[in-house]
């Protein structure tokens, strides 16, 4: 047989990476190539004697410069491949080093995780279950997961319902925008600094000669004739107290994004329901509700993640004490007060569990709406 009986390649050794081997290892030679020619510059610079602020300049110029030589060369390779083949490799090699990256910052300190919660607390010893058995029976482990349910659903429910009642009322006044960013103002605000705020408003001095409260809420309190109370100490309301800030913070995020919705319900519909003889409320119930249904659960379930991950408020503001300890913070105090790794390792483990499933749930309603 001749080389001209031979079956001719059209694209050679180009027309192979339009394989599903081809586009995984473009997917994969982009990152390694990355990231090895950025270490070996690193390091290089490491080791250099050039003054600081040399060195700093050129590591920015040699980062940036790096990464984006490399997607030119990765560019100029796809735009060489046949047309057919280009459209199949393109996002990969694009796409490929960014979730390389993400995958080495997500699932390897997961796996890492996962293997320290079989070990003991100097994570030199197999224990099996044990940490586990202890996150899911301890008494102080039971409260925060009784602590953390309050939140999920007070401090959601709240928050949602509250948001909806003010995009609803807010639309129809003519101060809409002003309403609205006082409302939405303390989004700007850091948890720990709402929880710094807070933590005034309920301040308890105690009782006593001499002794002036100090506290908003406790001066309220006195100057309608009352008592003071240390708000923060009485359990199991000062769970509640506390789930006051989170809806203080949460309610003008769920304002801005279900007006919105709202604002998206085709006015028919609703015209269409007044001229049946239906009446505001019913129309709101009836039409408006199921309409933005999407975006209410949308909106519920990323509330509901961050009351399941909730740290922030309850360490500035109790420091888990006086039953009032959740997931997050048992979590650090088992790691950086007790030193227990094992212990933490099971309790994030637990937490991502948990978490894991409202995830799933929002993305799969983000890809229905989309297919709609």
């Amino acid at each position: 047989m001749t080389s001209s009986d031979m079956p001719k390649n059209s694209g050679g050794p180009l027309a192979w990476l339009a394989t599903g081997v081809g586009r995984i290892l473009a997917a994969v030679f982009v990152p390694i190539v990355t990231f090895l020619v950025l270490w070996q510059g690193f390091i290089f610079l490491r080791n250099n004697q050039a003054p600081q602020i040399v060195m700093v300049l050129v590591s920015i110029l040699w980062g940036v410069g790096g990464v984006a030589l490399l997607y030119w060369v990765a560019n100029w390779m796809v735009e060489k491949l046949p047309d057919n083949a280009r459209g199949l490799i393109q996002p990969f090699v694009f796409v490929g080093p960014a979730v390389a990256i993400l995958a080495w910052f997500l699932a390897i300190p997961v796996v890492r995780t996962l293997i320290l919660s079989f070990q003991d607390e100097t994570s030199s010893n197999f224990v099996g279950l044990t940490n586990y058995v202890f996150a899911l029976t301890d008494r102080i482990m039971l409260e925060a997961f009784r602590n953390n349910l309050l939140w999920m659903i007070f401090g959601t429910g709240l928050s949602v319902g509250l948001g909806l009642l003010v995009a609803v009322l807010a639309d129809r006044t003519r101060l809409e925008s002003v309403y609205k960013a006082i409302i939405f103002m303390p989004m700007a605000i850091s948890f720990v600094g709402a929880g710094v705020i807070w933590k005034f408003m309920y301040t308890y001095k105690g009782e006593g000669t001499g002794i002036s409260e100090i506290g908003l809420i406790n001066a309220i309190v006195l100057a309608l004739g009352g008592q003071s109370q240390p708000w923060l100490s009485i359990p199991p309301w000062n769970n509640f107290f506390l789930i006051v800030i989170m809806v203080w913070l949460q309610t003008g995020y769920a304002m801005v994004i279900i007006s919105s919705a709202i604002k998206g319900v085709p006015a028919e519909l609703l015209e269409a329901a007044r001229i049946d003889g239906a009446t505001e409320i019913k129309a709101f119930f009836n039409v408006t509700v199921p309409y933005i249904k999407g975006t209410l659960l949308t909106v519920t379930t990323t509330i509901v993640i961050f009351s399941l991950k909730l740290f922030d408020i309850v360490r500035v503001m109790t420091g888990g004490n006086n039953g009032t300890n959740v997931i997050a913070n048992e979590f650090y105090l088992q790691r950086f007060t007790y030193g227990h790794t094992g212990r933490a390792s099971a309790i994030a483990i637990i937490l991502l569990l948990a978490v894991v499933p409202v995830m799933v749930y929002n993305l799969r309603q983000f890809g229905e709406r989309r297919a709609f």
